[in-house]
């Protein structure tokens, strides 16, 4: 028989070992649990000190295996937060919910407007709007995986919340109810048609607008969540944004990946859909970026999703000019142009935008 302090060495060894586990400190703060949290969830975050204004909100959601910690030392959320000066709420699964820290997209009284755990992180934004003063009017979501079909479940859920999602490798709303339903999704079998997913997505809630931008990420080789998913995903919500199936528009973005971008009826980018060349099941980081780091699930694709979502929802600043495929070589060029991943003030940022201008060299 082994002796206590050999089993209490191995726990250790295994826990460090653990897919999602990090030797980092855990750079957030424990959030106050809210009054009502039927989905009983831990929640972490991060606000900036003396703000001039209300910051902005993004919620960040981790994927299987994944501990909040680990995906924001993965992702590098909260420095993008700390340095752009927004706030960041990452809701956390446990065990005795999910044994792989799964969210539960899959469970109906999970994902069903106030109840389970998309009720539990309505609340914990209650919170975070009423004790430290983010701005209810710029709430963003995101997440991977299980956590990127939770997005999308509170995207559904409450549309009036949120200001825009985006969605890593995630599922659509309302696909399935059991386990192995959820496994079938996964693996793009059963997948109900664009008008199914329509009328579950307009069932959810009782908005009738303006809907939530929708940003939709996926690895061309993800062999554990099918592809045909994220388009799913665009087919679920091109219907209240007014989008025409066919006239997207086409890119070439950090290095020949592929961004398709739907307008609504009033001529906004409404959806978005990065395809990332060769990356498999993940959320995508660049390392050279100043943002995130690779680890499990956390995939060096030379394109950081963090820094691209902040700056499409105006989290960041950009000065770059979109270009759109119908050139080539000049979405080729344009996708080896990266903004500065990180200003050091404000006299940087002054200057890259009168370099941008061709106002200074």
């Amino acid at each position: 028989m082994r002796s206590i302090s050999d089993t209490i060495e191995r726990l250790a060894r295994a826990r460090a070992q653990a897919p999602g586990a990090t030797g980092q400190t855990n750079k957030l703060a424990r959030l106050a649990d809210p009054a009502r949290n039927p989905g009983q969830l831990a929640g972490w975050y991060q606000c900036p000190d003396n703000p001039a204004s209300p910051p902005a909100l993004v919620v960040v959601l981790h994927g299987c295996t994944q501990t909040a910690a680990a995906y924001d030392h993965g992702s590098g959320w909260s420095q993008l937060a700390a340095d752009y000066g927004f706030a960041v709420l990452f809701p956390e699964q446990s065990r005795q919910n999910n044994a792989n820290l799964c969210f539960n997209w899959f469970q109906s009284d999970d994902v069903t407007r106030d109840s389970g755990e998309v009720l539990s992180i309505r609340e914990m934004i209650a919170t975070m709007i009423a004790v430290h003063g983010v701005d209810p009017r710029r709430v963003f979501v995101t997440g991977l995986s299980a956590g990127g079909a939770m997005a999308n479940a509170l995207l559904a859920s409450y549309p009036e919340v949120f200001t825009g999602g985006a969605i890593i490798a995630g599922l659509p709303f309302g696909v399935a109810s059991t386990v192995p339903e959820a496994f079938d999704r996964m693996r793009g079998h059963g997948i109900p048609s664009s008008t199914t997913l329509d009328t579950k997505l307009r069932d959810a809630s009782r908005h009738e607008g303006p809907w939530p931008t929708v940003s939709v990420w996926h690895g061309t080789t993800d062999n554990t969540v099918a592809g045909a998913n994220s388009r799913a995903i665009i087919d679920q919500w091109r219907g209240v944004h007014g989008a025409d199936v066919s006239a997207s528009q086409a890119q070439l973005v950090d290095g020949g990946h592929a961004l398709e971008i739907w307008k609504d009826a009033s001529g906004r980018d409404a959806i978005e859909h990065y395809r990332i060349v060769g990356m498999g099941h993940g959320t995508p980081v660049d390392a050279t970026s100043g943002y995130g780091r690779p680890a499990a699930h956390m995939l060096d694709a030379g394109i950081s999703s963090t820094v691209h979502i902040a700056r499409n929802w105006g989290l960041t600043p950009s000065f770059e000019r979109r270009e759109t495929a119908a050139n080539p070589d000049t979405a080729h060029a344009a996708s080896q142009h990266k903004e500065p991943a990180r200003p050091d003030g404000i006299q940087e940022v002054i200057e890259s935008a009168l370099r941008a201008a061709g106002l200074m060299k």
